[in-house]
């Protein structure tokens, strides 16, 4: 009978540690509804990179979530919804641009505050957007710019000695 109840007990441990880790990934992934975070709503050309729970950064501290990613019809932008902390207050001019972590880290969304004396509301929009920029595209842009440099592409370039 010792064997039974020393079975339930451990695995009752078992299941209150695998529901704790569940809770925790869950928050960190901005999956639950924090009663502590406010929305706002960001368009950007491209979000390559970003998905829901992509950590929103101000000055290198997370203080939020993206919580949602919808393609707008009209505009061919890419709408994010962003839950941040209350009590972080952006003035009405912030910008929300995306950024990296480095050659081979991953992205986040990095809040930029301006200026403004009005602040944001909850559900307002950032207005000042820059998406993600390819590294690939860069890369090639570099190489090609190069090439036509040495081809003789460019003039002044060749006269220089």
């Amino acid at each position: 009978m010792a064997e039974n109840l020393s079975e339930v007990i451990a695995g009752g441990a078992v299941l209150a540690v695998a529901l704790g880790f569940l809770v925790y990934a869950g928050q960190g992934a901005g999956l639950t509804s924090g009663s502590g975070s406010y929305p706002l709503r960001a368009s950007f050309t491209s979000v390559e990179g970003i998905t829901v729970g992509t950590d929103v950064r101000l000055a290198g501290v997370k203080v939020g979530t993206v919580t949602g990613l919808t393609l707008n019809p009209q505009t061919y932008y890419a709408d994010a919804t962003l839950a941040v902390k209350e009590g972080i207050v952006l003035p009405e001019d912030s910008a929300a641009l995306v950024s990296s972590e480095g050659l081979l880290g991953g992205n986040f969304v990095e809040l930029v505050p301006g200026g403004a004396l009005d602040n944001l509301q909850a559900g307002a929009e950032i207005e000042d957007t820059q998406g993600s920029v390819s590294l690939i595209g860069l890369l090639l842009k570099f190489v090609g710019e190069g090439a036509k440099d040495a081809v003789g592409g460019d003039p002044a370039a060749a006269a220089t000695p």
